[in-house]
C-alpha cells in the first residue's frame, strides 16, 4: 500500500501532516502537544490532564456548549487525551467541515477560557475521577505496577495526579503550564481522510503562523537500578484477582522494537497466543490474560496482565513465569513466527483503513520519532526481523532483577506462596 503522507513545516516550528483518503466521506483531526504526565513533577502532578480537561470548558469564540454542539451537531465526534508524553485534542466529522474543526481545536488550544469557576468545578469532576479509577482493580492494578517499575519519579506516578497536587491547580498554574508547553515547536497538527491537504496547509498557517517559536519541551528522563524482584500486594474483598507483571524493556526508537512487538503476539496479543493457549484454554486458571507494550522516547516496558480465580493466583503466577521462560530458552518455531509477523502486519493494515486510527499514527509517530512512518516503511523493518531478535528480547526483558508484580485481590492467605515462586532463572 504505498502512502504519501503531504507535510509542511511553519516558519516557527510547528509541523502539519496530513494523507488523503479520498474515498472516505469523513476526516480525522488532531492537534499533538509534546507534553504529558512525565513533564510534571510531584508539586505540579496533573496539570497536563486538568489542562486537557479545561481546555473543553470555552474558548474565547466557543463556549462550552458551543464546542460540543458545533461538533455533534453535524454527526461528529470530540476528544482528547493525555499520555506520559502528550496531550491531543481530536475530532473526526464528516468531510466538508474541516474549517469548522480546525477553528474549534485551535481556539481551545490557542485561547481557552480557564475560567476559575470552571477549574473549581472541574477540580470536584478530576477527584472523582481518582477516585473511579482506584475503585476499579483492573485499572489500579497498573498504576501500582507503574510505580514498581519507575519509583519516585514521574513515570511512576499516575498521570491524572493525586488528591494533594489536585488541590494545589489554580489558574496561574494552569495558565503558566500552558504558556510553557502549548508552543508551536512542540505542536503537530494531523489529519486523515477525504480533505485537501493544501488547504489545510493554507488554514493552519493562518491560525497557528503567530504563535512563538520555543525550544523543545525537555521531560524528566528515567532512572532505572532495580536488583532484584519487586512485589507490591493490595488487598481487597474481589470477586477476581488483578494481576499485572511488569518488566522494563525498550525506548520506542530501539532497533528491537519490532522484535518485542512480535514477542508481545507470540506471547498474549491474541488468541492463538501462548498465555492464552495455557493459562486460560488448558487449565482454566484466569478469564482475562494478555500482555502489551509501553514504548517511551527513553524507555518502555514489557507487561502480563490477568484476571485470575482467587483460588488459583499461585499456580497461575507459577505457569505464567514458566512460559516466559521458555521462550528465553528456545527459538521459537518457524510457523509461529511467521504467522505472528502476518498478525502484527495485518492488523495495522486494518487499523490505517479507519481515518480516526490514520491520524493517530502518523500524528504520533511524527511527534515522538521524528519521523512519519508508512504501512511499507513497517513492513520492510518487521521482514527484518529474525527468530534470534525475539530470544534477543526475551533474554534481556525475562530476569529477576528485572521482574515487577503488582496484585489486588483477597490474598493475605496466598502471599508468601506467591512470593517464594516468584523466579525465572
Amino acid at each position: 500500500m504505498k502512502m504519501d503522507y503531504h507535510k509542511n513545516v511553519l516558519a516557527n516550528g510547528l509541523r502539519v501532516v496530513s494523507y488523503r483518503m479520498p474515498q472516505r466521506e469523513s476526516f480525522s483531526l488532531g492537534i499533538f502537544i509534546k507534553v504529558g504526565g512525565r513533564y510534571e513533577n510531584s508539586q505540579n502532578k496533573g496539570m497536563a490532564h486538568f489542562l486537557e480537561h479545561l481546555l473543553f470548558k470555552g474558548s474565547r469564540d466557543y463556549s462550552c456548549r458551543k464546542i460540543k454542539e458545533s461538533i455533534e451537531g453535524v454527526g461528529g465526534s470530540l476528544n482528547g487525551f493525555t499520555s506520559e508524553e502528550l496531550t491531543c485534542y481530536l475530532v473526526k466529522m464528516p468531510s466538508i467541515y474541516l474549517e469548522k474543526a480546525l477553528n474549534i481545536l485551535s481556539d481551545m488550544v490557542i485561547r481557552p477560557k480557564l475560567s476559575q469557576v470552571e477549574i473549581k468545578k472541574e477540580r470536584t469532576v478530576i477527584l472523582e475521577e481518582l477516585k473511579m479509577y482506584k475503585d476499579l482493580p483492573q485499572s489500579y492494578v497498573y498504576e501500582l505496577l507503574d510505580e514498581l517499575l519507575w519509583p519516585n519519579q514521574p513515570l511512576g506516578a499516575p498521570i491524572i495526579g493525586s488528591v494533594d497536587s489536585l488541590l494545589k491547580v489554580d489558574r496561574k498554574g494552569l495558565l503558566s503550564f500552558k504558556n510553557n508547553y502549548y508552543n508551536a515547536s512542540n505542536m503537530i497538527i494531523s489529519a486523515a481522510g477525504n480533505i485537501d491537504e493544501y488547504k489545510l496547509d493554507k488554514m493552519v498557517s493562518r491560525i497557528f503562523s503567530s504563535l512563538p517559536k520555543r525550544k523543545d519541551n525537555v521531560f524528566i528522563k528515567a532512572r532505572h537500578g532495580q536488583d532484584k524482584t519487586r512485589i507490591k500486594v493490595f488487598h481487597k474483598d474481589t470477586e477476581q484477582t488483578h494481576m499485572a507483571l511488569g518488566f522494563r524493556g525498550f525506548r520506542r526508537g530501539h532497533p528491537l522494537r519490532h522484535a518485542v512487538g512480535l514477542l508481545h503476539v507470540i506471547l498474549g496479543a491474541n488468541m492463538s497466543s501462548r498465555l492464552f493457549n495455557e493459562v486460560r484454554e488448558k487449565r482454566g486458571l484466569a478469564y482475562e490474560i494478555g500482555t502489551a507494550v509501553k514504548r517511551f522516547y527513553d524507555t518502555g516496558a514489557f507487561l502480563v496482565h490477568a484476571g485470575i480465580d482467587n483460588r488459583k493466583v499461585p499456580d497461575a503466577v507459577s505457569l505464567i513465569l514458566k512460559e516466559l521462560v521458555k521462550v528465553k530458552e528456545s527459538l521459537v518455531k518457524v510457523g509461529e513466527f511467521n504467522r505472528a509477523k502476518e498478525f502484527y502486519i495485518g492488523q495495522l493494515r486494518l487499523g490505517l483503513e479507519d481515518t480516526m486510527e490514520h491520524m493517530l499514527w502518523i500524528g504520533e509517530t511524527t511527534a515522538t520519532l521524528e519521523k512519519t512512518y508508512s504501512l511499507d516503511n513497517i513492513i520492510n523493518e518487521v521482514n527484518r526481523v529474525n527468530r534470534e531478535d525475539i530470544l534477543k528480547c526475551a533474554r534481556f526483558l525475562f530476569k529477576d532483577n528485572n521482574l515487577n508484580l503488582s496484585l489486588i485481590g483477597p490474598l493475605k492467605g496466598a502471599e508468601d506462596k506467591i512470593r517464594k515462586g516468584l523466579n525465572l532463572s
